[in-house]
């Protein structure tokens, strides 16, 4: 069973939209809105297990709502 399928990502906590899961070439993953822009911090790791430990990290991250906010000229 993969750890997305285990996972509940919420909608985002600024403004409601649909959040995404992303992964960048394998070194770390973060959450980011496909409406607003706002992210959270990037999580790195080096192995499989690592990066099932920084996918919850980034995910409850998320859910608890500490994003960074897109703002103009960033």
């Amino acid at each position: 069973m993969d750890i997305l399928d285990e996972l509940e990502l919420f909608d985002c906590p600024l403004c409601h939209g649909a959040g995404l899961l992303e992964e960048e070439n394998g070194w770390c993953a973060y959450v980011t809105c496909m409406d607003c822009g706002c992210h959270t911090a990037e999580v790195p790791y080096q192995n499989a297990e690592q990066r099932e430990q920084a996918i919850r990290r980034v995910v409850n991250t998320w859910n608890i709502g500490k994003v960074i906010p897109m703002s103009p000229g960033e």
